[in-house]
């Protein structure tokens, strides 16, 4: 098992603006998929977030719904959107889509500026998918925490195309493209997983060329450390967490309240401004799983966002 060692947030985090394809101004938007309006919504800059009042006023100012995609009227949204738990961003070949699944079944990749579905399918309720990524060549990786298993579907090839490659690996949570390594990176209960994609984009293989041990139970989220490339942020049931994949070794992150560190459902931090963004469950009625608090960090504070049920939040670039 690799080594791991102990640090304070300060020390992880670069004050350095990133570089790159991640190179970003500070104060960025702030994307959640909120469970209680079955939406994604994309908030304005985090200072704005206090004004919140609804999910169709301002500081919102993109929203998604499956339950409001006539594109997506052929898997049921009503049923496979139920409980949406994932929201991401991603820019391919200058366009930006956002990237979603839901422990309905349904994983989708949409076009922000038209809103259009690039990719979806039904993955079945049983299997309670939680995470997804698009890869340059159009691909889409989703991971399945009861289903136990990383799929690449050829989704370049159309846009319910179901053909897919797969990969076992219990309690999987997140999946994150490492561009800089070729490598598909999966978190599961247990381990850390580095796939390599092969075949074509039609008939894509995983193959695993690195296993980690994680050094705590119950992985949940994966994420880039967009400050530091090469690093991921990985949340476990007790804690969290910096991976290094140059020296395969994991650092563990201290916040000030060490209640923050435990069953984040997600983590990220802002270049430019080292702001760290977390979600926590309240594990309170009306679920056990969501809150309606943002918790940020360096510098700390919460912004509540009353009425919403979030699962997940993420730092959302500028542009569309």
């Amino acid at each position: 098992m690799p080594r791991t060692t102990l640090v304070g947030l300060s020390a992880l985090l670069l004050c350095a603006p990133a570089t790159g394809a991640h190179a970003v101004e500070p104060g960025w938007a702030v994307a959640v998929v909120d469970q209680a309006s079955r939406r994604v919504l994309v908030l304005a800059d985090a200072e704005d977030l206090p004004a919140y009042r609804g999910p169709d006023l301002p500081p919102v100012v993109w929203s998604w719904s499956a339950d409001r995609a006539p594109d997506l009227a052929d898997l049921a949204p009503a049923h496979t959107w139920s409980l949406p738990d994932e929201v991401k961003t991603r820019i391919r070949a200058g366009r930006r889509y956002v990237l979603v699944t839901a422990s309905g079944g349904l994983a989708a990749v949409i076009e922000t500026a038209t809103r259009t579905t690039r990719w979806a399918t039904d993955v079945g309720e049983a299997a309670n998918p939680h995470s997804i990524e698009l890869l340059p060549d159009g691909d889409v990786a989703v991971v399945a925490s009861e289903g136990g298993w990383v799929r690449l579907y050829a989704a370049s090839q159309g846009p319910r195309a179901t053909a897919h490659a797969e990969y076992p690996l219990p309690g999987a949570h997140g999946v994150q493209w490492d561009e800089r390594g070729g490598l598909l990176w999966a978190l599961g209960d247990g381990e850390l997983t580095a796939l390599r994609v092969g075949g074509t984009p039609g008939a894509p293989t995983l193959t695993a060329v690195r296993t980690v041990p994680l050094p705590g139970h119950g992985g949940h989220d994966l994420a880039p450390v967009l400050a530091a490339p090469g690093r991921f942020w990985v949340s476990t049931l007790g804690a969290l967490w910096q991976y290094d994949t140059a020296t395969g070794r994991f650092t563990r992150v201290r916040l000030a309240d060490r209640a923050a560190e435990r069953d984040l459902k997600s983590v990220g931090d802002e270049p430019g401004t080292g702001r760290l963004l977390t979600v926590t469950p309240e594990h309170t009625p009306p679920c056990d799983w969501c809150t309606s608090v943002l918790t940020f960090h360096r510098p700390g504070g919460t912004r509540v966002l009353r009425g919403t049920q979030l699962y997940k939040a993420r730092w959302w670039g500028g542009g569309w």
